[in-house]
């Protein structure tokens, strides 16, 4: 790859990286705890109890957001509603802690995106 292309994925990486943080360290000051449904069996271990907001959409949105900056297409952006729904399916997440960590994760890479144009 050409160095500006591999400064443009570091980018996307630190972004996803940051927008990841950011919303661990917002789900421990929120402290929303997780759905509890006796009708939703949850198929998978969590890391916390927290849920607010996903972090898995968080740093999939920043991600996808900053990969289709570099790749100039808009085509990585179809996973960011898979990813959130996702959540809701395997019962871990209410629609509000996607929604929230998707657009946390857009606008964080975003910034990034911004931030990496202005210095090149």
């Amino acid at each position: 790859a050409k160095p500006a292309a591999r400064r443009q994925w570091a980018y996307v990486g630190v972004g996803a990286f940051s927008a990841h943080a950011a919303s661990v360290v917002i789900k421990r000051i929120v402290r929303r705890k997780r759905p509890d449904y006796d009708y939703v069996k949850v198929g998978v271990k969590t890391p916390s109890k927290l849920s607010f907001p996903s972090s898995h959409a968080t740093s999939t949105s920043a991600f996808l957001v900053g990969a289709a900056h570099v790749l100039g297409t808009p085509a990585p952006l179809l996973g960011v509603p898979v990813m959130m729904a996702s959540r809701m399916v395997l019962g871990v997440h209410y629609p509000s802690d996607t929604a929230l960590g998707a657009l946390l994760g857009a606008a964080t890479a975003e910034a990034f995106h911004r931030y990496e144009r202005k210095t090149r």
